[in-house]
């Protein structure tokens, strides 16, 4: 009964309605933490299930030790200062994370991009062990308040049930503010010293009210954090070779995301880790020897005589800076084109830098969203459908599965092909089988192309039955009003055409495995002593 006492008379110092809103604060924090956690580490580690498995699996573990520590502290010593300490400091700890780990995740993003494995997981290891005190004390918070906010023991149940449902509505504030406005607005960095500034004056107000000038001891943590702020969080993440120069640094509501230029004049579209060139560009050029260059060959794979006349329409999925159009443009004319893109600023920094503008490509239709919905709203068919939506090393699994390219094949004409690029090594072909064999069940004829230099493969899936020889037949067919750089990349397809090995692994959309199989493949390669070597980019 004494114990109810001292908490009924801390609660008049701090009430019941004040205590409700540090709940809701410390709520909203704390999931604003966790998705902010997941977008510091994507920009470096990728978005995964892996690291989301990680993310979310390690949050859990350390709310729950807080929960257990808030409880215990909370009934030996029931005191709002003591709550409000503990929450200035769990504020002051979480403005600190997005600080600290800036060299961590910069230190990362070139060892993932050197492909060094010991050094990319220490990295993401210890970024996540940042979390690990902040968490945990932001953990500590509502076993707190139900501990200060109850006043007789019959009351307890309707109490909890409140601060658990305050705190939970707060979590959805924080679940979808960061994702859908924040974080594309200001960044994953600012977007952490959002609500660790808000969490820290929630509490500041507190303890000013139960502890008057005692707690503007606390005001040198939002001065320091300013301080390293300005210091530490000045400049890119991932800052450019010396051979380059960074032309642009955006963060999007789905990619971290920089445009590179080098002395020749090659801009580099980069998204999240670094690992893959996503779209290239130069003022004079616009073949590049990479994987792009092999989209321009799937057509010819239908029976000869194939002409360039004949490819009417490209739809593509994955549209990234339009580097695949840009060369669809220079070979096969102003063929009408549609390209889906995922991310709005990726589209933007593509009319910015890499020419992709409504005056300079008339015939290139923008469209923003998901790849596989959007296809389904097309009513026409095309030529060509090529998939390229890379999030190195992985491919969205929904775009892999039987029932989507089934739904591709509405979308083709009678002589389309559909041509999808996707990562390999040098001794594990399993994706590249496992999506052949999936492609196969749909489509009669699917062929595979190497990509020389890259860990890259390139497969086409033909409506028509067709042969891999049909590619040099092609070339017997030669028009000279077409670049015949395109002739070039014809024959340097059909001498890297390889036959496609069995798999029992057919991908569905009840069940597709796909970062599984990458991530056997990434790891079998490390642990091979060769990962200097991996790359598996969308450029050679």
């Amino acid at each position: 009964m004494g114990a109810d006492l001292d908490a009924a008379a801390e609660s008049t110092r701090l009430n019941r309605r004040y205590l409700y809103i540090i709940a809701f604060t410390g709520g909203m924090t704390t999931l604003a933490v966790e998705l902010s956690a997941s977008r510091l580490l994507g920009n470096v580690f990728g978005n995964s299930n892996l690291v989301w498995a990680n993310v979310i699996g390690l949050m859990l573990l350390y709310l729950t030790v807080g929960y257990f520590i808030g409880g215990r502290i909370a009934d030996r010593s029931p005191r709002s200062s003591l709550l409000l300490k503990i929450v200035i400091w769990s504020a002051f700890l979480c403005a600190l994370i997005p600080i600290v780990s800036r060299p961590v995740a910069t230190m990362a993003a070139e060892a993932v991009f050197g492909a060094e494995a010991a050094l990319a997981l220490g990295s993401f290891l210890s970024i996540l062990v940042l979390f690990s005190v902040p968490v945990t004390m932001l953990g500590t918070i509502s076993p707190f308040v139900i501990r200060l906010a109850v006043n007789r023991v019959e009351e307890s149940g309707k109490v909890a049930g409140q601060v658990y449902a305050i705190s939970t509505l707060g979590s959805l504030v924080g679940t979808f503010l960061p994702v859908l406005w924040l974080i594309p607005e200001i960044g994953t960095f600012r977007t952490f010293l959002l609500f660790a500034g808000i969490l820290y004056a929630i509490a500041l107000i507190g303890a000013l009210r139960t502890s008057g000038r005692s707690a503007l001891k606390y005001l040198w943590m939002p001065a320091l954090i300013a301080l390293l702020a300005m210091e530490l969080l000045d400049g890119p993440l991932r800052p450019p070779p010396a051979s380059a120069m960074l032309l642009a640094e955006d963060e999007s509501a789905y990619n971290y995301i920089q445009v590179q230029e080098d002395a020749a004049g090659n801009r580099y579209l980069y998204l999240n880790e670094g690992q893959g060139v996503h779209s290239q560009w130069h003022e004079s050029e616009v073949f590049f020897g990479g994987t792009w260059d092999y989209f321009l060959a799937a057509p010819y794979f239908n029976a000869p005589p194939f002409h360039a006349e004949d490819v009417s329409s490209l739809l593509l999925i994955g549209l990234a800076a339009g580097t695949i159009p840009r060369q669809y443009t220079a070979v096969y004319g102003d063929i009408h084109m549609d390209g889906i893109e995922i991310d709005p600023a990726i589209v933007d920094i593509g009319a910015s830098y890499f020419d992709m503008t409504a005056d300079l490509m008339p015939s290139l239709t923008r469209h923003i969203g998901d790849g596989r919905y959007l296809l389904n709203q097309m009513n026409r068919r095309y030529s060509v459908v090529a998939v390229d939506a890379y999030r190195p090393p992985y491919i969205p699994w929904h775009l892999t599965t039987g029932e989507f390219f089934r739904e591709v094949k509405t979308r083709l004409a009678n002589n389309g092909v559909v041509v999808i690029n996707v990562g390999r090594t040098d001794t594990d072909r399993r994706l590249v089988d496992s999506l052949a064999k999936t492609m196969s069940l749909v489509f009669p004829s699917v062929h595979a192309i190497d990509v020389p230099q890259s860990f890259n493969t390139i497969l086409v899936g033909t409506v028509q039955e067709t042969s891999p020889d049909n590619l040099r037949a092609n070339l017997m067919h030669k028009s000279d009003s077409v670049d015949p750089r395109l002739y070039e990349i014809i024959e340097r397809a059909a001498q890297q055409i390889v036959a496609l090995g069995d798999s029992d692994v057919i991908f569905t959309d009840d069940r597709a495995p796909v970062e599984t199989l990458v991530d056997s493949i990434v790891l079998n390669f490390l642990l091979s002593g060769r990962a200097d070597e991996f790359r598996i980019n969308d450029e050679s």
